[in-house]
């Protein structure tokens, strides 16, 4: 064999060889003798047995290069970050940590595009301008693949608070009108709506342990209605800083608030069912009027055919 041959193999041998040393340095581990010496010299890492578990793992793993793998694409203004905070926030992603970890499965996942790339292209087509193809293309998946998940997923839990909301605000008003605090009327929403809804009372349960935390309620308002996302809970939020800032009826803001999210909501699904004349069009015109065509044209052109041919 010539050396031609032997650069796809030579090729995929050196990328594997990478990543198994890449990894290897992650995944480095102490020996038992050695974490028996640093337990004498501190005594308090033998209580961290439990939360040692998966240090050695897939997940210790994770956390240990996702800071490194993550400096490529760390935001570099305070505007970006806070973006990119807010849209992890919307898709239900409330860690500190997720940032990171977010751009980390991006890098990770963009060396794993190019490396599957230039794999196939040395493969299939060698050190030419479809290689070359190849990678870059391997390389644009790998990077925006991350980003289209976490769209998706974005734009389902948006959309499951949005459908969701109104019925929990309906029984918020019931708990505010029959006595209950705001807190406490969220934690009812939240205990009776869990299986329901379980976007909506996360969102109300998070705030509420805010709350007890000792946050000022303004604050937790306003981030309640930023990390869902739904402009309807955005406007709540508002409407419920309001009412706390001038001393106004809660209850009588809430009732307000579910009105015109049920006028809404009516006013939506009227939209849809007059859109669905018109949607309607492109499926009858191009796969039942065709039928319909053929069948009442066609006898009548059979006819045609077999007079022109006995004449």
């Amino acid at each position: 064999m010539d050396i031609a041959a032997l650069t796809p193999y030579a090729f995929f041998i050196a990328i594997a060889a990478g990543v198994y040393g890449v990894v290897s340095i992650f995944t480095a581990q102490k020996s038992r003798a050695a974490e028996r010496l640093d337990e004498l010299k501190d005594p308090r890492k033998r209580h961290q047995g439990l939360d040692e578990v998966d240090k050695d793992g897939v997940k210790g793993m994770l956390k240990k290069a996702a800071p490194t793998l993550s400096k490529a694409l760390e935001p570099k203004s305070d505007l970006e970050q806070s973006e990119l905070k807010v849209l992890l926030a919307n898709a239900g992603f409330n860690s500190p940590n997720a940032g990171t970890f977010y751009l980390a499965i991006k890098t990770a996942c963009l060396v794993g595009g190019v490396m599957a790339g230039g794999g196939y292209g040395m493969m299939s087509y060698g050190a030419t301008q479809g290689g070359i193809t190849s990678v870059v293309i391997g390389g644009g998946l790998g990077f925006y693949i991350p980003g289209i998940v976490l769209w998706f997923i974005r734009r389902g839990r948006v959309e499951r608070i949005f459908l969701s909301l109104p019925d929990a605000l309906d029984l918020l008003v019931v708990c505010v009108e029959a006595g209950l605090g705001l807190d406490a009327a969220m934690r009812r929403v939240s205990e009776e709506l869990m299986d329901s809804s379980p976007d909506v009372c996360g969102e109300f349960g998070m705030a509420n342990m805010q709350l007890q935390m000792g946050r000022p309620r303004r604050e937790v308002l306003h981030d309640l209605g930023i990390r869902s996302g739904v402009d309807d809970m955005k406007s709540l939020a508002a409407i419920l800083i309001q009412a706390d800032r001038f001393g106004s009826s809660i209850a009588q803001a809430l009732r307000v608030q579910s009105d015109s999210m049920r006028i809404k909501r009516s006013q939506m699904a009227e939209e849809k069912a007059q859109q669905t004349a018109v949607k309607m069009i492109f499926p009858l015109v191009l796969f039942i009027f065709p039928g319909i065509f053929v069948v009442l044209v066609g006898p009548a052109a059979i006819m045609m055919i077999r007079n022109l041919l006995t004449t």
